[in-house]
């Protein structure tokens, strides 16, 4: 396929954003209150010019890679050695903590291969830490985790040159993009794809929907159980889908 030149990370199908209302539906919240928290965080980072040159960053150095990794919250260890040096990491939130389990010199391969974190702010430690190492974060913005990104924000703007805003809003936002998807593991997925990434070269390391992975934040299991099951829903709409 010819490589992707616009730095817009749109939806690689309708029913990747279409689904986020249903979600909403199931859960009884109100898109006033995303929209509200999306717009905050759009105010709270003016640069829209900075975005810009981010995704293009992003899209550069997912295209060239030979295999692109994404990490969720049940990935261990082991699941990285099995990887190629060639393989770019992207991480769903907490999942980045599986770096620290490795020996010390692959840990640091890793770090350097880790494109990008997708968060909702919610990943603890891990995040910070790994806002240290200068990695390009996707920071998301929905109804109930105001308190979270705005937490994490001013780490994020002062170690990390990479920030990308995503939201999960039907319309537009300028300075933001909504790819599609729900949880930051297939919001993830969704990213990866909309960067022009082919499904044959995007491997999923982690993902479970029948247990909660340990990297997950301090959740209600039962919810976030419903969650994983959305999550499910969103990566078939990936896999049967042309891109």
């Amino acid at each position: 396929m010819p490589a992707k030149q616009e730095t817009e990370l749109d939806a690689v199908n309708a029913a990747l954003v279409s689904i986020q209302d249903e979600v909403r539906i199931d859960f009884g919240w109100d898109l006033k209150s995303d929209l509200e928290s999306a717009i905050s965080l759009q105010q709270s980072c003016k640069d829209v010019d900075a975005v810009k040159c981010a995704t293009e960053r992003l899209i550069s150095t997912l295209q060239v890679a030979e295999e692109v990794a994404i990490l969720g919250a049940a990935v261990e260890p082991d699941d990285l050695l099995l990887l190629g040096d060639e393989c770019q990491f992207v991480a769903a939130d907490g999942s980045v903590g599986v770096f620290d389990e490795l020996p010390p010199q692959l840990a640091q391969s890793a770090w350097n291969r880790l494109a990008l974190i997708v968060s909702d702010g919610d990943g603890g430690d891990a995040m910070h830490r790994a806002s240290h190492q200068k990695i390009p974060f996707a920071l998301h913005a929905h109804g109930d985790n105001q308190q979270d990104w705005q937490e994490l924000l001013p780490v994020l703007k002062q170690n990390c040159p990479t920030l990308i805003l995503t939201h999960q809003c039907p319309q537009p936002i300028e300075g933001m993009y909504n790819p599609g998807g729900f949880t930051d593991g297939d919001r993830a997925a969704c990213i990866v794809a909309a960067c022009g990434i082919p499904i044959n070269k995007i491997r999923l390391i982690g993902f479970r929907s029948d247990k909660i992975g340990r990297w997950t934040g301090v959740t209600d299991p039962v919810r976030k159980l419903r969650k994983l099951k959305w999550m499910d829903a969103v990566l078939d709409i990936l896999r049967g889908t042309s891109f």
